[in-house]
């Protein structure tokens, strides 16, 4: 994050390398001296936990070896924003470093990652003289800042040491239960309709809840029951509905002899009546979960994008740190300083000019984690600034901060106290006396009621009607969020920050929907999940091993636990129950046959398989897939597009019929083989690429015979022709999503063997019509480069990027024939048209 301080003398801002962050440069005071600052930010995390190289190749890897024999390592979290190297530039000559992280155990965690990248670069410091500083704040005023920087601290190492402990558990425990059941379930099932079977120390429990609740919905047996309702009245009031005060009998007999009873008599005595002053308590201060469950079921945004907006909120300055689990002000907060700044909003300005003129009630006594100040509102807004979803959160925030300052709710409570023959009877009502933060929160209001009639002890009133009521039991709801964020809360899964995370994958898996209400629905594949861990080991699927483990976190947070103990011993604990779980798969297997369709006979026939020669079956489903059920094996193709038959073209390397990814008719499409893609034949190949990554020497459909030249949006991308695009011809790059278009209409378009002298992408020959032909002096054909050739300048469209080919930053790295990078050439005048025609 960047912070801007209000300092003397003037700020100089640039970009960094990166693109990415800004750098400031200024001059100011630091501890007592005179010093140039540089003030930068990150983007979240520099680094990310990985395994080496070959440990992610699922299929030369056994899961197993995750648990322990698997090395990690850190790798940049985000590659493409170079954050190391622009960190280490930034760094040189610098003697001090101040961290304004956020203020909470992952904020920690990147202290040192940026420490692990910049130290190298800093001055040596001179002795035992403190060079590293930590600025602990909860929201970014001026106030706020200049304080943080006058009472500058230390890095906490035992907090990051208990986020690299969570990062590297679910790592190793996450992957090797999500690569197993990936790989067996998929390798058996065509209709799971997920990518991914995924598993997670947390995400697991999470899936838990909600499947937990959908099977008390459907063992629910519903059950009859039976109510006395009675009615009376009072000269000319109208009719008050008594209830009962045996509420409820599940015999109709029985129901029905009271209402015999009741019926003796044709008067209601009113046996007493109280009054009793009541209040309904303002809320305790906010904190992040608090603010979660009431985004979702009042406001109607999910955790993951309540958090999007409040973190946005917090980097603009209009909320205080937004991942709390504080609900206690301390004494020397400035609650009046809050409040002071609402009184220019014309939405509340009357109630917080009304609550300053009567004084501020202290907030209520809440628990204080530690962390952070409760989430407050630090300056005004409007909703012109924030926008819609921005504007209702900060609503939500500037009124719950008000009515924590305010008054109670007071309301009398009426109850008048019937008998009806033998039956006792009552009804009750609420009076207004003082709203007092309800009217800011005018939704937690004490809802208008009918007027009870003056009555005393002894007065009668007539019976109107004595009846008795049918009525069933009904089943409980599926869990809203705000309910499971609860449950996730009490049972200590998750953290207030990684709460929104969790419940964000298991909709992603497929493994719960989102429907109206905010209301979880399990789906077959997260119902069947579920069960089917209860039956192998149910551990792997309750909240508390997990509620355990994050206990140890805490303690190793706090320096009261051994971080490798501690990872040890709960690495050894999961080990176990893996191997458990692999030899008792069956039985969860039993569960899946009974929900899904075997590979074999699902899809529908598409392409030769080049072992057998018999059609293989095309799996729409996902992950979208290619079976050969005479040989039992599968075939992984791209996803997020659809699978044609190519032309009965067959790969020269393994005879399997080559299949046509597209993304759609305005998307890009290519030629694939199914076994090269799932088993690359060359050492530059990846995993899942098609013929237009293929380096096949004289395959017509490899990148070597198609490519034309270097993309002009990415670094490493290709153009290479798509020859099925005719008439509306274009290349698309193999790596981005750049398409390019050219030669509309012309009858042919190969790419020529030749290299373009100045930019060495290869030519391109293209064939008009004569009759359609934009060529001058009736000309129909034409080689040239498609760069630079004049003739093809107002042939060529560019879609999907913006012009940042290497040959228009002044001679830079030249362009890219067939997969060749150029050597450097000096750029020529004809150039500089490249911008004109590329739109």
């Amino acid at each position: 994050m960047t912070f801007v301080f209000s300092v003397l003398g003037s700020c100089s801002s640039r970009k960094g390398l990166n693109g990415a962050c800004s750098v400031h440069d200024y001059q100011g005071s630091f501890q007592g001296q005179a010093a140039r600052f540089k003030m930068t930010s990150v983007c979240g995390h520099v680094l990310s936990l990985d395994f080496i190289g070959k440990y992610n190749d699922w299929d030369k890897v056994d899961p197993a070896e995750l648990f322990s024999q698997a090395p990690t390592e850190k790798k940049e979290a985000n590659p493409k924003l170079n954050m190391v190297k622009f960190l280490q530039v930034e760094a040189r000559g610098c003697d001090y470093v101040v961290l304004w992280l956020d203020c909470d155990k992952e904020g920690e965690n990147i202290c040192f990652e940026v420490l692990d990248a910049i130290e190298p670069a800093m001055n040596a410091p001179r002795g035992r003289e403190q060079t590293v500083f930590r600025a602990k704040f909860s929201s970014i005023t001026d106030t706020d800042i200049w304080k943080a920087m006058s009472q500058l601290g230390e890095p906490n190492r035992n907090e990051a040491l208990a986020v690299d402990a969570r990062q590297e558990l679910d790592l190793r425990i996450g992957c090797a239960f999500t690569r197993f059941q990936t790989k067996y379930f998929q390798g058996k099932y065509g209709n799971l309709d997920s990518s991914l079977i995924s598993f997670g120390p947390c995400q697991t429990p999470t899936l838990g809840f909600c499947v937990e609740r959908h099977d008390k919905i459907q063992s629910f047996k519903p059950e009859t029951y039976w109510v006395i309702q009675a009615k009376v009245f009072k000269g000319k009031d109208g009719p008050l509905t008594l209830d009962w005060d045996r509420g409820r009998v599940f015999d109709r007999e029985a129901g029905q002899m009271f209402v015999n009873l009741a019926k003796t008599s044709r008067e209601a005595r009113v046996e007493s009546v109280s009054k009793k002053e009541k209040a309904k308590q303002r809320p305790l201060a906010l904190n992040t979960v608090e603010m979660l469950r009431v985004a979702s079921s009042s406001l109607g945004m999910g955790p993951q994008h309540t958090m999007q907006v409040a973190e946005r909120l917090y980097t603009q300055g209009y909320i205080s740190y937004p991942r709390t689990e504080t609900n206690h002000y301390h004494e020397n907060f400035d609650l009046k300083e809050v409040l002071l700044q609402q009184t220019s909003n014309p939405m509340w300005a009357q109630e917080a000019k009304a609550l300053l003129a009567a004084g501020l009630n202290r907030p209520r006594k809440g628990s204080d984690a530690g962390d952070h100040p409760p989430i407050t509102p630090m300056r005004a807004a409007s909703e012109a600034e924030l926008g819609s979803d921005g504007w209702r959160l900060y609503e939500y925030i500037t009124r719950h901060f008000m009515a924590t300052v305010s008054e109670d709710c007071k309301y009398l409570q009426t109850t008048i106290e019937f008998s009806i023959g033998t039956e006792a009877f009552s009804c009750s009502g609420k009076t207004l006396i003082s709203p007092g933060y309800t009217a800011v929160m005018p939704w937690l209001g004490i809802p208008l009621e009918e007027a009870l009639p003056a009555c005393e002890r002894g007065d009668i009133f007539t019976v109107d009607e004595i009846k008795l009521v049918e009525k069933q039991t009904c089943p409980p709801d599926y869990l809203t969020e705000a309910e499971l964020i609860t449950l996730m809360e009490k049972h200590g899964i998750g953290t207030d920050a990684s709460i929104p995370v969790h419940i964000n994958n298991v909709c992603q898996r497929n493994y719960v929907t989102v429907e109206n209400g905010r209301k979880l629905k399990p789906t077959n594949l997260g119902i069947v999940l579920v069960h089917g861990y209860y039956k192998t080991d149910a551990e792997l699927v309750l909240p508390t091993i997990r509620s355990a483990v994050e206990k140890q976190l805490t303690l190793i947070a706090l320096g009261k636990a051994n971080y490798q103990q501690v990872l040890q011993h709960t690495l050894d604990i999961f080990k176990r129950k893996f191997h458990y779980f692999v030899d008792s798969v069956g039985s969860m297997d039993e569960l899946m046959e009974v929900s899904f369709s075997p590979l074999a006979d699902s899809g529908k026939p598409l392409s030769r398989c080049g072992k057998c020669h018999r059609f293989m079956k095309y799996i729409q489903a996902k992950p979208s897939r290619l079976h050969c059920s005479h040989c039992d094996e599968t075939y992984s193709v791209p996803q997020n597009g659809v699978i044609k038959l190519y032309k009965e073209l067959r790969c020269p390397l393994d005879d399997f019929e080559l299949v046509l990814w597209t993304s759609g008719a305005r998307g890009k499409s290519y030629p694939l083989c199914p076994y090269c893609s799932s088993n690359p034949p060359f050492r530059d190949m990846k995993k899942g690429v098609g013929c237009n990554q293929c380096t096949h020497p004289s395959c017509q459909h490899s990148l070597v015979s198609l490519g034309i030249g270097q993309c002009v949006e990415c670094e490493g991308g290709v153009l290479v022709l798509d020859p099925t695009s005719a008439p509306k011809w274009r290349m698309a790059c193999n790596s981005c999503n750049v398409l390019v278009h050219f030669f509309e209409h012309a009858h042919r378009v190969q790419v020529a063997p030749e290299s373009c002298d100045a930019c060495e992408a290869s030519l391109v020959a293209v064939d008009f019509n004569k009759t359609r032909s934009p060529l001058p002096a009736g000309e129909t054909q034409h080689t040239g480069c498609v760069f630079c050739d004049p003739l093809f300048q107002d042939l060529v469209e560019l879609k999907h990027a913006t012009m940042r080919h290497p040959m228009h930053r002044g001679g830079a790295r030249r362009g890219r024939g067939r997969g060749r990078r150029g050597n450097p050439k000096k750029p020529k005048d004809k150039m500089a048209a490249l911008a004109a025609y590329f739109v």
